[in-house]
């Protein structure tokens, strides 16, 4: 059965409302987790200002074991927790945890990754004037590492749109669940239309706009 265009459009408009509260929510939550744990990751590395091997052992076997799980699966498996912390698993907030503990542990291997590209005369001549861990994190590593950082949140912001449409295949709400409920299981193809290409168009601003902050960044 084909939907009425003259009354679907609000129930478009509220998904896409969705779609985009998951994927800013999780970007902002995961964000605050990943870089957090790129950061542990890189000063408690073997040599560097806050070695500590258990530390950096442990945080990088759990990213190396969370890392490669499909997200579908990784939404699944979880829901257990889900429904502890969130108290269902069902909607747009149930889908944001899962996303944002998949997302976190990315977001962490990709500051890390660019920490790494941080010439270490830089952290040795802040560590030679006195600087102390805490300085050196914020005032040398984040600054340094921040224009390349951007463009890596945008590739996962990227991502998050990506994996918002699958979580709302298993209930999580947005577009995803509109394409499969409205565009798949009542064979409309105009609603698969229209929301594939309201996908592709949160996608190009998402590249648009962290291309651009990230050229300014790096210009400065």
């Amino acid at each position: 059965m084909r939907v009425d265009w003259n009354t679907f459009w609000p129930r478009i408009v509220e998904s896409t409302g969705e779609t985009i509260l998951m994927v800013i929510a999780t970007l902002i939550f995961g964000s605050i987790l990943g870089i957090s744990i790129g950061l542990l990751l890189y000063v408690t590395r073997k040599g560097n200002i806050l070695e500590n091997q258990l530390l950096f052992q442990t945080l990088n076997i759990l990213i190396n074991i969370i890392r490669p799980i499909p997200f579908i699966i990784f939404l699944v498996a979880i829901s257990p927790l889900t429904r502890a912390i969130i108290g269902t698993t069902i909607g747009t907030w149930a889908a944001i945890f899962p996303m944002t503990i998949a997302a976190s542990f990315g977001i962490a291997r990709i500051v890390e990754n660019n920490l790494m590209s941080i010439d270490p005369g830089v952290v040795e001549a802040a560590k030679a004037m006195g600087a102390s861990p805490f300085q050196i994190i914020f005032t040398v590593l984040i600054p340094e590492a921040l224009g390349p950082l951007i463009l890596g949140l945008t590739f996962v912001t990227i991502s998050l749109i990506d994996f918002s449409a699958m979580a709302g295949t298993v209930g999580g709400g947005g577009l995803g669940h509109v394409a499969m409920t409205y565009g798949y299981q009542r064979f409309d193809g105009s609603v698969m239309l229209v929301t594939v290409v309201i996908l592709i168009i949160l996608v190009q601003f998402a590249q648009w706009f962290g291309n651009t902050l990230s050229r300014k960044i790096m210009r400065r």
